[in-house]
C-alpha cells in the first residue's frame, strides 16, 4: 500500500475516533452509564473496557473518569490490572502514532505543552517520562505522542510508563471500588489519596519539571 495511502487513512481513522468522542462528551457521559455500558458485554466486558481505554488517545475523553470506572465495575485489584493493560496499550498506540504521522501533522494539531514535553524527553529520556506519568496535571496521551516524536527507545518508555502510572491508576481505581459506598472510610481514604496526589504532583512539577524547561529553552 502507498505510503501517503496509509497515512491518509490513518488521518481518516483519527478524526473518526475524535468524531465519536465529541458525541460521548456532548451526552454527558458517567461512570455510571460507562459502567452498565461495559456490563453488559459480560464475560467480555474486560477486554471491551480494555480496548476503550486503549484507544483513548485517539479521542477527547478524560482516561481518569475510564479509570474510576474500572474500579467500578471490577473492583480495585482487577480494575487496576485491566486499567494497566489499558494504558500500556492507548500509550504505545499514540507513541507509534506519533512515530508514523510524524513531526510536522501533530504540530499543526497540537498545543504548546507537546513542544515542551519533546524537548523534556530528548534530553531526559526515560527519568522525565517516568517523572511525568507520576504527575496527573500532565494529559497522559500527549506525553505519549511527545515521547514519539523522539529518540527515546520503546521500552524505556513502555517501563516508564508502566512504573509511573502505579500511583496515578491506583487512585483512581480506588475512587472508583468505594464509589458504591461513599459513607464508608474506605472512600474519604481515596479521596485524601487523591488530594495527597494532586499535591505531590504541583511539588513535583515546581521543583524539578520547571527547573529542567529552564535548561533546555
Amino acid at each position: 500500500m502507498n505510503k501517503n495511502l496509509k497515512k491518509a487513512l490513518l488521518l481518516i481513522t483519527v478524526i473518526f475516533f475524535i468524531f465519536i468522542s465529541s458525541k460521548i462528551i456532548k451526552n454527558n457521559i458517567d461512570i455510571y452509564t460507562i459502567r452498565d455500558y461495559i456490563n453488559s458485554f459480560k464475560i467480555f466486558a474486560p477486554i471491551v473496557y480494555i480496548v476503550m481505554f486503549a484507544i483513548v488517545p485517539l479521542t477527547f475523553f478524560p482516561d481518569s473518569i475510564l479509570a474510576i470506572s474500572s474500579g467500578l465495575i471490577f473492583g480495585f485489584y482487577k480494575g487496576y490490572i485491566y486499567t494497566t493493560i489499558g494504558a500500556l496499550l492507548g500509550g504505545s498506540i499514540a507513541f507509534f502514532l506519533a512515530r508514523y504521522i510524524g513531526y510536522d501533522l501533530l504540530k499543526k494539531i497540537s498545543n504548546d505543552k507537546l513542544s515542551k514535553i519533546e524537548k523534556l524527553i530528548n534530553a531526559n529520556g526515560f527519568y522525565i517520562i517516568f517523572l511525568l506519568r507520576l504527575i496527573p496535571l500532565f494529559p497522559f496521551d500527549i506525553i505519549s505522542y511527545g515521547a514519539g516524536l523522539t529518540s527515546v527507545d520503546y521500552k524505556q518508555f513502555l517501563l516508564a510508563t508502566l512504573l509511573g502510572t502505579i500511583p496515578g491508576i491506583a487512585v483512581f481505581t480506588n475512587i472508583g471500588a468505594s464509589a458504591l459506598d461513599i459513607s464508608g472510610t474506605s472512600f474519604y481514604i481515596s479521596i485524601a489519596m487523591l488530594i495527597l496526589l494532586f499535591a505531590i504532583s504541583i511539588l513535583l512539577k515546581k521543583k524539578f519539571l520547571n527547573n529542567k524547561l529552564k535548561e533546555i529553552d
